[in-house]
């Protein structure tokens, strides 16, 4: 898999924004249904502590989402659905530190007003800056014939 991973083009700008919008929609979901099953335990949530054991468990949540699925297949469901496969930069499947990184460098940059994905417009290999900095690749699939 190794060398047919790097003769796969990379993934366009557009379809990758593409697949961002497709896996809010899924993200969404995930996140509604983490709720309906931590707030009955945790309560209303008026509490300052309430809120932060919210926010760390969505976040472990979302984690646990995005992880299962890169390290087993290197896919999402959106990823899937637009031919878009997360390899580590020679091509290989993620390991776990370079999921870890991907995730925490990914949010960290969509909180500052989306500057990672920003970044893909100046790079020289059109790279997201969290992929950049985790040694992975978005590349394109071909179609199945």
């Amino acid at each position: 898999m190794q060398d047919n991973a790097i003769a796969l083009a990379p993934a366009p700008f557009l379809v990758r924004i593409a697949a961002m919008i497709y896996e809010s929609l899924l993200v969404t979901a995930v996140v509604f249904v983490a709720s309906f099953i931590i707030i009955p335990v945790v309560g209303e949530m008026h509490a300052p502590w309430q809120r932060h054991l919210f926010q760390v468990y969505i976040l472990g949540i979302l984690f646990a989402y995005f992880s299962a699925f890169w390290l087993r297949s290197g896919q999402t469901l959106a990823m899937k659905t637009w031919r878009i496969r997360l390899v580590s930069a020679n091509g290989d499947t993620l390991s776990f530190r370079q999921a870890v990184l991907r995730f925490f460098l990914a949010l960290f940059g969509l909180l500052l007003a989306g500057v990672g994905i920003w970044w893909a417009l100046v790079d020289r290999d059109r790279q997201f800056l969290h992929d950049r900095i985790a040694g992975t690749r978005l590349v394109r699939l071909p179609r199945k014939a």
